[in-house]
């Protein structure tokens, strides 16, 4: 086995490989010897690997999920609260991977990681779902609405997370905080940015209704499907906190509002009743009536604010493009979609404060 650590870094390319084997032989070893490293070619924030060991001759496979390197904003890339709530999560409805160890010591590989069994199921990135019927696609959307329902019925304290978020305060913070990494990750003036940053606040006299475990990256590409529409795992929780109950659903459906061209891609421009999928008005009514609560009155400006939020998220992507530390090839193109994101939040803000004169 150590000539197999020794062989790492020529199999996989990966300058940490044999001090991470090193260390898992120590400190994890119920996983087994790590005898194959590979980075998974998606995601755009917290790099990500699958992990192959063996064991008294049993190979099994884990996933290695870890910081980038380089200068990070403050607050970003949280690996430790991923594994904070999924470790919380797991004894709960809601289908998450086997936590198996996080590390902060940073003299092991250079950042912060985790590991966790890896999970069966595909990965879908376009909402159109083109390999699906009708049939399947309206059980998929049942089965996302499903899940978040469940989500929001969780109690947060019961689940020893009454430290993971403040009971109130959501949007106030989450401007402040976007707002701020939105300016330490900025390359150039957008004017949507410009004009949800001064407007968004005066549209918030109060949160949302409801108080519950928040994803916050609830979209098609972090669910692992299986069978079409059974949903086995619910990955990337970096954004994670507690807060109102809908953030989760106002923002799933920003994502799908979007136009089906943008390279991170909606529905917008698709005919939705053709392909037996949901319109948005279908999914609140559904979600609705799960968690017997009504919808925000100012849906459309929570709209806005998630447009908001996915640009400034976005907008860091663009940021360590240009920096050199992205995590997926398509980083150019998925942060230069910022702009189009801004333009879309401010015009859907626009929309609903001349509806309110």
């Amino acid at each position: 086995m150590t000539k197999n650590i020794k062989n790492l870094d020529n199999n996989t390319g990966t300058p940490f490989v044999k001090p991470l084997a090193k260390w898992v032989k120590k400190t994890a070893p119920q996983i087994g010897i790590l005898t194959g490293l590979k980075k998974f070619s998606t995601g755009q924030s917290n790099p990500t690997y699958r992990i192959q060991t063996i064991d008294n001759g049993k190979e099994d496979r884990f996933v290695l999920r870890t910081q980038p390197v380089g200068l990070l904003l403050k607050s970003a890339h949280a690996v430790d609260r991923e594994y904070q709530v999924m470790s919380a999560l797991r004894p709960s409805d809601i289908p998450v991977p086997e936590m198996i160890i996080y590390c902060d010591d940073l003299t092991v590989i250079g950042v912060k990681f985790f590991i966790m069994r890896e999970v069966n199921g595909k990965t879908f990135f376009k909402p159109t779902l083109d390999n699906y019927n009708s049939t399947g696609r309206s059980a998929l959307f049942s089965a996302k609405i499903d899940l978040l329902a469940a989500l929001a019925k969780l109690n947060p304290i019961a689940l020893g997370l009454d430290g993971f978020g403040k009971t109130s305060g959501y949007i106030d913070r989450q401007l402040g905080t976007w707002t701020r990494q939105y300016r330490a990750s900025e390359t150039e003036i957008i004017p949507g940015m410009e004009f949800l940053i001064t407007k968004l606040p005066y549209c918030f006299e109060s949160d949302p209704p409801g108080f519950c475990v928040i994803h916050g990256d609830f979209r098609l590409d972090n669910l692992l499907i299986q069978h079409q529409s059974h949903i086995a795992a619910l990955l990337d929780w970096e954004l994670s906190t507690l807060g109102p109950i809908f953030i989760d659903l106002s923002y799933w459906c920003t994502m799908l509002r979007m136009d089906a061209k943008w390279p991170i891609g909606g529905l917008g421009g698709i005919n939705r009743v053709r392909l037996g999928i949901p319109d948005e008005g279908a999914l609140i009514r559904a979600f609705c009536q799960k968690t017997n609560l009504n919808p925000p009155i100012n849906w459309e400006a929570l709209i806005a604010f998630q447009c908001f939020r996915f640009a400034a998220i976005l907008q860091g992507v663009r940021k360590r493009h240009v920096e050199g530390n992205a995590s997926a090839s398509n980083s150019a193109s998925v942060g230069g979609q910022a702009k189009k994101v801004a333009a879309l939040g401010a015009d859907t803000l626009s929309f609903y404060l001349a509806s309110k004169h």
